[in-house]
């Protein structure tokens, strides 16, 4: 196995690779993202890089430019200490949230990722809504999803039962490890799940224990961690940014910045595998594009009355439906406007050209 490889370059970007565009060009994945600045590797170590002017100049969204996890084509220069990306190889997964804020954008977390850990605290971040928000994001972005609960050394056996439980009822057949970075229980189990040459990430919410876990996996301090605030209960962003790392196992991890925010944007695949009781009564609708709210002859709205269905996860489902819709109808409305705008631009440039 060559080192490109090793990083999870495999057959299926292979044959996405264009045979004219990628002639003259190197292979290489995205480590970290800074801004305008990236740092890409060959599988060697970290070289600095930055995408070209007609990459920026023919992006129409920040999902045409790189992020953590891609895979790029690019020229490497001055014995491979400075690099220009040319283009972003087709992703197999992305994993993307809404902007914070009324700003309808979004961001990219990282791509082509294959497993996602979700990490939830047992001490006082366990939140089932919240869950099924980071749920729907990862079935969404075509990424299989683990549910790790942290810091279960600090609760009881009947509390971390009662735990399990409730997440079972959020998440039914995701797997679920309960686990101590203090104690190192069940870590091995973690690592169980780590393949070589498979990409995995690392999201949750500040302080719940995820750089702490990844310096664990690593088996040194290299990742700075901070307390939680014992006043607010809310953790430190101690991850600013997303970088890339690979273990010893041959596995390929990524941490990312703690989210306090989860919006979700055009996400109704996602919303439909991480509701799949929902959707399995829906098909029993009078009408095929039943929207479950008020309807005549609506199943689901049948289960919840009959207590087949909990009211919460309902209630929670409509929510994240309406968000979804919203804000991809949104998205849709400023993509277009930014692309009638760009058009303008180039219109007007090609002009200033022609009469010179």
């Amino acid at each position: 196995m060559d080192r490109l490889e090793q990083l999870g370059y495999d057959h299926w970007f292979q044959s996405h690779v264009d045979n004219d565009l990628g002639a003259g060009h190197d292979v290489a994945r995205v480590i970290s993202v800074h801004r305008d600045r990236c740092a890409v590797t060959k599988g060697s170590g970290p070289v600095g890089a930055e995408c070209s002017g007609n990459l920026l100049y023919s992006a129409d969204s920040p999902l045409d430019l790189p992020t953590t996890g891609d895979w790029i084509l690019g020229d490497f220069f001055d014995d491979d200490t400075h690099a220009i990306i040319h283009r972003v190889l087709p992703r197999k997964s992305l994993l993307k949230r809404k902007t914070p804020g009324k700003r309808i954008d979004f961001q990219l977390i990282a791509a082509n990722i294959d497993t996602a850990f979700i990490m939830q605290s047992a001490d006082y971040n366990l939140n089932p809504r919240r869950l099924e928000r980071y749920l729907a994001m990862v079935h969404d972005g075509g990424i299989t999803p683990v549910i790790l609960v942290s810091k279960c050394d600090l609760i009881s056996a009947d509390e971390r039962h009662r735990i399990d439980t409730e997440i079972s009822q959020v998440a039914g057949t995701v797997p679920l490890i309960s686990f101590s970075n203090l104690t190192g229980e069940h870590i091995d189990t973690i690592e169980g799940f780590l393949k070589p040459a498979h990409t995995y990430c690392l999201i949750g919410s500040s302080g719940v224990g995820k750089t702490t876990l990844l310096n664990r996996l690593i088996g040194s301090r290299r990742f700075e961690t901070r307390e939680v605030s014992t006043r607010d209960r809310k953790g430190k962003h101690t991850t600013a940014s997303r970088e890339l790392v690979q273990l010893k196992s041959g596995a390929v991890l990524i941490d990312t910045p703690g989210m306090r925010e989860l919006g979700n944007l055009a996400i109704d695949s996602g919303i439909g595998e991480t509701f799949p009781e929902i959707s399995m009564h829906a098909q029993q609708c009078r009408f095929r594009d039943c929207s479950h709210d008020g309807e005549a002859g609506c199943a689901v709205l049948a289960a919840v009355h009959a207590g087949e269905l909990d009211e919460n996860r309902y209630a929670n489902y409509l929510k994240l439906r309406s968000e979804s819709q919203y804000h991809s109808l949104s998205y849709a409305e400023k993509r277009k406007k930014d692309k009638d705008f760009g058009k303008m631009v180039k219109s007007v440039l090609k002009s200033g050209k022609r009469y010179r």
